[in-house]
């Protein structure tokens, strides 16, 4: 199992994932940060990115905040970061 540490920015103009060298991960939200938008949209593109189930996916801290913590079930560390860099930018 893997837990993801990310930076969620809604109001972007489209989805999109930033992945720094230092191994930080950023990802660019479409939808606002109200009633819960933003999180579902941060969802349903991991799970498009990642390759797996939209419901297999858990927002395990951060519901309200920037800095947020996903538990991504049946993949390794290295399977995650390996889809993450492979998806295009």
């Amino acid at each position: 199992m893997a837990t993801l540490h990310l930076k969620a920015k809604p109001n972007a103009r489209q989805n999109a994932l930033e992945l720094a060298a230092d191994g930080a991960l950023t990802v660019r939200l479409n939808a606002p940060p109200q009633d819960g938008k933003a999180n579902d949209c941060l969802l349903r593109f991991l799970a498009t990115v990642l390759q797996v189930p939209r419901s297999s996916l858990a927002l395990l801290s951060g519901h309200t905040a920037p800095f947020k913590k996903v538990d991504v079930p049946g993949l390794s560390e290295e399977e995650v970061r390996s889809r993450l860099a492979a998806y295009p930018k």
